[in-house]
């Protein structure tokens, strides 16, 4: 199968997207250093939800001493400064980083999706889950997460401002599948997408995405999106099949030793 891949991408179109997702996965706490957004959430570790944004190519003065300061901030929060460096952060960041001697850690990448009846056309209709606990259960149980990530999830989700459908594939009773599906205007974010290990190579990934997909356009969104580790070749599998075209990459770095 070719690997399809975008176009490269334009600093507004990866702006568009980095405010989509902070939008759709929302901290509980944003403090900004000039253009770096400090996102920290003392319920949840996820990196994405305890980091520094750097949203400006040109912004790159004073590093250490900014560096500095965000780490008193992630210290109070008991989290391990970290960085999610896009393609909005100025090179000399990283430099700065490698010569410090800084870890780099998971690789991401954003796709899309270009939201129209031929890619819905096999989706099964599905309503999403009014019962938060319910679908907290299902996304604890197929993600193998523990439940002390209760609090966290069900304060990340009850944070989400754009309309959110939540998604639980069952089989005998037991959920085999999750999605989270947020609209904003015409994008529809895509997050807590996973099947259970147990169940995994039986389609239920795809079914799950097809109803997502398919309830995000029938109320207006055009365009689809997620982001995935790099490394998950299963799931990059899954997406390109579905036509999900690569748009950019970020990473996290972490001091030595952290």
């Amino acid at each position: 199968m070719t690997r399809r891949v975008s176009a490269p991408a334009d600093l507004a179109t990866i702006r568009r997207f980095e405010a989509a997702g902070f939008r759709a996965w929302p901290a509980t706490s944003v403090h900004y250093d000039g253009t770096w957004a400090i996102r920290l959430t003392a319920s949840h570790p996820a990196r994405r939800l305890n980091s520094v944004n750097p949203l400006d190519p040109g912004d790159d003065r004073r590093i250490g001493e900014r560096t500095q300061r965000a780490a008193r901030r992630f210290a109070t929060y008991g989290r391990p400064l970290t960085f999610r460096l896009s393609p909005l952060a100025s090179p000399a960041i990283a430099r700065h980083f490698d010569a410090e001697g800084w870890s780099t850690l998971s690789h991401s990448i954003v796709m899309r999706l270009a939201l129209d009846e031929a890619v819905i056309d096999e989706a099964l209709d599905q309503i999403p889950l009014k019962d938060m606990n319910r679908f907290i259960n299902a996304a604890l149980k197929v993600h193998g997460q523990s439940d002390s990530l209760r609090p966290g999830l069900t304060e990340v989700i009850s944070s989400i401002r754009p309309e959110a459908g939540l998604f639980a594939l069952e089989e005998d009773g037991e959920p085999v599948a999750t999605a989270v599906c947020v609209l904003d205007g015409e994008l529809a974010g895509l997050f807590e997408i996973a099947s259970d290990p147990a169940w995994r190579g039986r389609g239920y990934g795809r079914r799950v995405l097809l109803s997502a997909l398919k309830w995000a356009h029938l109320r207006g969104a055009r365009l689809a999106w997620l982001q995935v580790k790099a490394d998950n070749t299963a799931a990059c599998g899954l997406y390109r099949s579905l036509g999900f075209a690569e748009v950019y990459r970020y990473h996290y770095r972490q001091p030595a030793g952290s």
